[in-house]
């Protein structure tokens, strides 16, 4: 670890004319009826290559000088030097395409290039979240750094996720390993059923609960297109299928922990999981019902922090091969960032003691939806060195602290 200090530290110093200069530039977002289109019929490798040894970098340099605005407290822990380090590393190896020409053996190089970028980014999520612990167990958290850290942290996984976009579009189009399905165009599904994802994910979150509470509850399905006339029931739409897979797999995944702990893992007739789908003239929603006791409305919010979680903290990465049932806390932000990412949301309501629902919103015009793209700029610096403000709202916290630091003053 000491090494990889001083190499980093190293590269760090010797490299920021060029991070500067692609920093400076914004990302460019695209929708998926542009991907689908470039896939179809106006792409070639070429023109792939040429557009990626741009964009690429602009959004690997646009986050890692947001990485550099974080605390020193958290920079210096080893899981984040080793984010720091493959962001480097990648960002170098595609500025070596920076001025080649684009001929055959050059685009297969860089394509053989992104794969392997791909691969050492693969436990990105799990290392940052490690560094994140390593952090809170050294230093402790506070309330400022808490936020400056959410903020941050929504933007690199959102940023992460555009990035594998862009790279498994290039390679699944493109490249020779071609392992999805035939009509797909890169990643994306131009029909992509809603309900066959749904059991898809249904079948893996069922597996999981079976094998850690040996019992699981079922689920019902009902599907609405309110744009057919002749009462078509099936929901399709442009879409990437492993990142609906990713947001269904979570919910469900915590539906069914609710409704067992909540009716004890001696019951065999637990309440099914309810989902109704809807096809509507903008969106695509899906709704999750579950009757899983709910949640006290002031925990709603914390959902979606990242770091918070009810369940026990799960092996450091690599150091197993089960996935757990849930623990690290980040399963919900990533969710909703995934939803967010073309331009949906992922929103939670709850029913204490009752039950939760929880609703995915997508859109249904593939030319509507557009990544939802970070952007490094003054704004962005700003933001990580203004101060929480105090408060200005009564609160019982504020009113306990007052009484136990004693006489109370007048403010007039």
């Amino acid at each position: 670890m000491v090494h990889l200090t001083r190499c980093l530290s190293r590269a760090l110093k010797s490299f920021p004319a060029r991070m500067d200069h692609y920093s400076r530039f914004s990302p460019s977002p695209l929708s998926i009826q542009q991907f689908l289109d470039f896939g179809k019929r106006d792409g070639s490798v070429k023109k792939s290559f040429v557009f990626l040894r741009q964009e690429l970098p602009v959004r690997i340099a646009n986050i890692m000088k947001e990485i550099n605005l974080l605390p020193d407290s958290l920079l210096k822990m080893p899981s984040v030097k080793l984010v720091q380090s493959w962001y480097l590393q990648s960002l170098k190896e595609l500025l070596e395409y920076e001025n080649a020409d684009p001929n055959n053996d050059i685009c297969e190089n860089f394509t053989d290039r992104l794969q392997k970028i791909r691969d050492r980014h693969a436990n990105v999520v799990e290392t940052m979240a490690q560094g994140v612990i390593e952090m809170k167990e050294t230093h402790g958290i506070d309330p400022q750094k808490e936020t400056n850290l959410q903020y941050f942290l929504d933007r690199f996984f959102m940023s992460r996720i555009s990035i594998r976009m862009l790279i498994n579009q290039h390679t699944l189009v493109f490249g020779h390993n071609l392992r999805t399905h035939p009509r797909y165009i890169g990643s994306i599904d131009p029909n992509c059923d809603v309900e066959s994802v749904i059991h898809d994910a249904f079948d893996s979150a069922k597996y999981l609960c079976d094998q850690y509470y040996l019992a699981s509850p079922e689920m019902e399905i009902k599907t609405i297109n309110a744009t057919c006339k002749d009462k078509k029931t099936d929901v399709q739409l442009q879409y990437v299928p492993s990142h609906l897979y990713h947001m269904l797999f979570e919910l469900l995944k915590n539906a069914m922990r609710a409704v067992v702990e909540h009716h004890g893992t001696a019951s065999i007739d637990y309440p099914p999981l309810e989902i109704l789908v809807c096809e509507g003239e903008n969106d695509v929603t899906i709704k999750l019902s579950d009757k899983g006791g709910g949640i006290p409305r002031h925990q709603i919010d914390l959902l979606f922090h990242y770091m918070y979680s009810t369940a026990p903290t799960p092996p450091q990465p690599g150091s197993t091969v089960t996935a757990p049932l849930a623990g690290y806390g980040y399963g919900l932000p990533i969710s909703r960032l995934y939803a967010r990412y073309f331009h949906g949301d992922l929103q939670v309501t709850s029913v204490e003691g009752y039950g939760t629902d929880a609703i995915i919103y997508l859109k249904v015009l593939s030319g509507e939806a557009n990544e939802l793209l970070p952007i490094f700029n003054y704004a962005t610096s700003k933001h990580y060195k203004t101060q929480v403000s105090s408060a200005d709202w009564s609160s019982p916290a504020i009113h306990n602290i007052a009484v136990a630091s004693g006489p109370r003053s007048m403010r007039m």
